[in-house]
């Protein structure tokens, strides 16, 4: 009787329950479904540290693009420090010169006035003496 149940594709598996399937191919079906389960857990494992990963580079992205905006505003303001340096020095260069100019215009003027003395006192000296 049972080759006449196989005939017609009814089987029956180690637990006597009725199969359509042949025991072996319900089996590989069984098993290809757990190695599919397997499987699914595997992607998914896969999935979640695919995911932290790229949450990490990302806030490393965002930190990264902070510190560089930092880096250019620190040099710009090292640009604009330097260039206020090179006016200060422009400026204090052209208060030097001009001062240097004064300082040569007070010699003469001074050396003038110092003629001016002695040939003040050589005439009180001359208007005293006779």
């Amino acid at each position: 009787m049972s080759d006449a149940l196989t005939k017609s594709g009814i089987f029956f598996d180690e637990v006597d329950k009725v199969r359509i399937l042949e025991p072996v191919a319900a089996k590989q079906t069984n098993d290809l479904k757990d190695e599919c389960n397997i499987y699914i857990e595997k992607i998914n494992e896969f999935q979640k540290i695919s995911s932290s990963f790229i949450s990490i580079a990302d806030k490393l992205a965002q930190e990264v693009e902070k510190q560089k905006i930092k880096a250019i505003g620190a040099r710009n303001i090292l640009q604009t420090m330097e260039k206020q340096k090179d006016v200060n020095h422009q400026q204090l260069q052209a208060l030097i010169s001009e001062k240097m100019m004064q300082l040569e215009r007070l010699k003469i003027l001074y050396n003038s006035l110092q003629k001016t003395e002695m040939e003040q006192n050589e005439i009180i000296n001359r208007l005293t003496h006779y």
